[in-house]
Formats: C-alpha cells, structure tokens, sequence
C-alpha cells in the first residue's frame, strides 16, 4: 500500500469537510450520540471551522492518499493538527479514515508522517487527545508508541463535554 500525505490547500477544504462529515457521522453517533455528532462536526469539522484554525490557529491538514497498483490516487481519509511553540510538540488535532478502511495500519504510517514532520521541524514530540471510551484508537496510539499524561473534561458548549485521555509521544531520534 502507498499512502502519502497531501497538504491541503484553502480550495480544497470544502471536499475535506465533505469527508470529515462522512466519517464522523459513521463513527461517533454509536459512541457520543447523534446530537453531540452534529455539534462537533460544526464546531470542528465544518469548512468555516477548518477554514478559521488554519487562518487563525496555523493548522495544517492532510489527506491521506492511497495510490493503487494501477497508479490511481483516492482519498482514505485525513490529518491535522499544529505546532505549539511553546512546549516545542505538535499536537495531533486529527486522525480520521473511512471506515472501509480501518484496520489496515494506516495509523502507523500517519504516526511516521508525524514522526518525520517533528524531526524536520525539530520539534520534541506529539500529542494527542482521544476519547476515553474509544478503546481501539488507545490501543492503536498505545501501540504506536503514545502514553496517557493526563485526563481531560472539556466543556465545549451546547451541554457537551469531551472526556478525553491525552496521550504523548516523543519523537524518535
């Protein structure tokens, strides 16, 4: 499988939050409700709310692009997150893939795109939150290497709350 990550451009972020709607819709309603679904794709994952982190916040985003034998390119899914300055570590903001396909270690390779990005940038590690009852993405980060530092209750408006673990990762020498 050769996956790449593409950048993505200002023009493009309507197709990205095409496909964030897609994803999140598929995964998260089972998981944290319909409603809570709805307003953190919204509040998150909308093109006004990609568009104002990467104006306002510096984020960064990428398709993760898979490139089949027959040399075609399709989308399997996407990436994001920035560089805090002040602890000298990315934060890994997102890590999403369709569903269909999950399960074929395409979070390895996003965690060595990652891995690769912090070095070059001389940052000292990543981090990430992820939900406290998502049991397969901890296992997925712990076997990429990640450990828990700290718990997190975020209130994020509308009566919601993110319940989260954050997990750390130093970058590799």
């Amino acid at each position: 499988m050769d996956v790449t990550f593409r950048p993505v451009r200002s023009r493009e972020v309507p197709e990205l939050a095409e496909l964030a709607h897609e994803i999140w819709f598929e995964y998260w309603p089972p998981r944290i409700g319909q409603d809570q679904t709805a307003y953190m794709v919204e509040l998150f994952q909308s093109e006004d709310a990609i568009t104002r982190a990467m104006a306002e916040d510096a984020y960064e985003y990428w398709f993760i692009v898979e490139r089949g034998t027959d040399g075609a390119e399709r989308i399997v899914g996407y990436t994001g997150g920035h560089v805090e300055p002040e602890t000298n570590r990315f934060f890994i903001s997102k890590i999403y893939v369709l569903a269909s396909e999950r399960g074929r270690g395409l979070g390895k390779k996003v965690v060595r795109f990652y891995d690769e990005l912090c070095r070059e940038r001389g940052l000292r590690a990543m981090y990430l939150t992820v939900n406290k009852g998502n049991e397969l993405a901890i296992h997925a980060y712990d076997v990429t290497g990640f450990r828990v530092i700290e718990k997190a209750v975020t209130r994020i408006g509308g009566g919601f709350v993110m319940d989260d673990y954050i997990m750390e990762r130093e970058v590799s020498a």
